[in-house]
């Protein structure tokens, strides 16, 4: 059976392991081979040990099973006077897809989130928006992808990103039992 938890400091090492298996697998064309096979691990090591260490207006929730981390959630409380909380990772292990896992996650994300919440997925990533359009998520504005660390050579050109946003969050907590993960 799968395990939620929120994360702290000394889970730091295995979300950015996690993190980053997944930029490789889904991030690539965008993001630059150079930054994911070699840059990577180091700067999402240092984003999460901070994340983790300072989790001030956020809440990160792990999905585990036999003690192994399978996925994870990263929400920003407050991030946007319109759409409400952000959503700012939401990653699951490759073999553990389609098991509703996802599903728990951004669920567990959605609780305690009273006014909206909104993610940004890339352009390339059909099967993520196709995710987030089956769970009633709205597609809303595009725009340029934010180079990681604001340093454009990590990126290939100038990849785009679609917000998904859910105007009333409470929807999603009910997934939140529905599975048997």
């Amino acid at each position: 059976m799968t395990n939620f938890r929120v994360a702290g400091p000394e889970d730091a090492a295995a979300v950015a392991e996690l993190h980053g298996d997944s930029w490789r697998r889904h991030y690539r064309g965008a993001y630059a081979d150079a930054f994911l096979d070699d840059e990577s691990p180091e700067y999402l090591g240092e984003m999460w040990a901070k994340r983790l260490a300072n989790r001030d207006g956020t809440r990160t929730t792990l999905a585990e099973y036999d003690g192994q981390l399978i996925g994870l959630a990263h929400v920003v409380f407050d991030a946007d006077p319109t759409y409400g909380a952000l959503v700012d990772n939401l990653h699951v292990r490759a073999p553990r897809k389609r098991q509703g896992i996802g599903t728990k996650l951004l669920a567990h994300a959605a609780t305690d989130v009273p006014t909206g919440l909104f993610l940004w997925v890339l352009e390339q990533n059909t099967a993520a928006q196709a995710f987030y359009e089956a769970r009633g998520g709205l597609r809303g504005d595009r725009k340029n992808v934010p180079p990681p660390g604001s340093e454009s050579r990590r990126l290939n050109g100038t990849p785009a990103c679609f917000r998904y946003y859910w105007p009333d969050p409470v929807s999603l907590t009910v997934s939140i039992n529905a599975y048997d993960a």
